[in-house]
C-alpha cells in the first residue's frame, strides 16, 4: 500500500501543484447556468472534475457548499468524490472536522474509510482541542493510505490571535499555537514516514505572513503544506518560493474562484493555464 504522501509526490511529479477547488457558490451556480440545488452542486462538481481530469492532479471540494442542500446534497458529493477518484485526481474533502474521542473518530471513518460512500485521499482538520484529540482520525489514515491537513495559519484575520497566542506550558511552552501545530505535526511524520513526504500536512495560507506566527518553513521541508489564498484573495504564482522557502516543493497550490469564475467553457483553459504558470515557476 502506497501512503498519502507518496501518492501526493507522485501527483507533483506528472501533474504539477495546482490544487483545484470545487466551491459551488450560489453565484457561481447562477453564472455556470445551473440551479441552486443539490442537482446543482453536483453538476457543477461534476464539471469541475471533467475539467481539471488529464490538467490537474488534486481536487479539493469545500464540502460546505454541499452540506447546505442537505441529504440530497451529501448525495451529490459523494457522486464527486467517486467521479474525481476514478479519474485518478487525488481528492482533499475540505470538511475541517474536529472533535476527540468517538466523536472525532468517526469523522476519520467517514471520510477516510476505503469504500466509504464519502471516501476521499485526504481531509482538512481541526486541532482546538490539541493536536493529540486527531490521533485516532491520524492511525486511520497511516493505516488505510490517507492524510490529514490540519489547520495551523490561515488567512482569515479574526484568527490571527488566537493562533498567534504563546502557549504557556509543556513541549511547546513559548511557542505560538501555530507555530506548536506545525512542530507536532513535522514530529508525527518523523515517526510514521521517516524521509519521505509525509502524509500528515498543515494548511498555511498564502496570504499570511509566517515570521508573524513563529513559523520557519525550512522545517517543513518532508512535511505537505496547503495553501489557500491564491488568485481571488490575493497571493501571486510568482510568490510561492518567497512565501514557503526550502518547503516551497511541498505545496499544493489552492485555487478555486480565480479558476471557477471562468465558468464552463472557460474552466478547462483556465486550470491548464495555470498548471502552466506553476510549471514555469517551479522551473525557474
Amino acid at each position: 500500500m502506497t501512503t498519502f504522501g507518496e501518492r501526493l509526490f507522485s501527483a507533483f511529479t506528472s501533474a504539477g501543484h495546482l490544487c483545484v477547488g470545487i466551491d459551488p457558490h450560489p453565484y457561481l451556480l447562477d453564472r455556470w447556468g445551473l440551479a441552486d440545488s443539490a442537482e446543482g452542486v453536483r453538476e457543477f462538481g461534476l464539471r469541475v472534475v471533467d475539467a481539471a481530469g488529464g490538467r490537474a492532479g488534486i481536487v479539493k471540494p469545500q464540502v460546505a457548499f454541499f452540506e447546505r442542500h442537505g441529504s440530497a446534497g451529501f448525495a451529490a458529493l459523494e457522486k464527486v468524490l467517486g467521479a474525481a477518484r476514478a479519474s485518478g485526481l487525488v481528492v482533499i474533502a475540505d470538511v475541517k472536522r474536529g472533535d476527540l474521542g468517538t466523536s472525532v473518530e468517526a469523522y476519520g471513518q467517514a471520510w477516510l474509510t476505503p469504500g466509504s460512500p464519502l471516501e476521499a485521499d485526504a481531509m482538512t482538520v481541526s486541532a482546538y482541542q490539541g493536536l493529540g484529540s486527531l490521533d485516532e482520525p491520524w492511525r486511520l489514515a497511516l493505516a488505510s493510505g490517507k492524510g490529514l491537513f490540519v489547520l495551523a495559519a490561515t488567512s482569515n484575520p479574526e484568527s490571527y490571535e488566537t493562533q498567534t497566542a504563546i502557549v504557556g506550558r509543556g513541549i511547546h511552552a513559548g511557542l505560538t499555537v501555530a507555530a506548536s501545530i506545525v512542530d507536532g505535526v513535522v514530529r508525527s511524520n518523523a515517526v510514521a514516514t521517516p524521509s519521505l513526504l509525509g502524509s500528515l500536512g498543515v494548511v498555511l495560507g498564502a496570504t499570511v505572513d509566517l515570521a508573524d506566527f513563529g513559523i520557519v518553513p525550512g522545517t517543513l521541508a518532508a512535511t505537505p503544506i496547503l495553501a489557500p489564498g491564491f488568485g481571488h484573495q490575493g497571493a501571486q504564482l510568482s510568490d510561492i518560493r518567497e512565501l514557503y522557502g526550502a518547503a516551497a516543493g511541498n505545496v499544493l497550490v489552492s485555487s478555486s474562484r480565480g479558476i471557477l469564475d471562468a465558468g464552463p467553457e472557460g474552466i478547462a483553459t483556465a486550470i491548464a493555464t495555470q498548471v502552466r504558470d506553476l510549471a514555469e515557476v517551479y522551473a525557474a
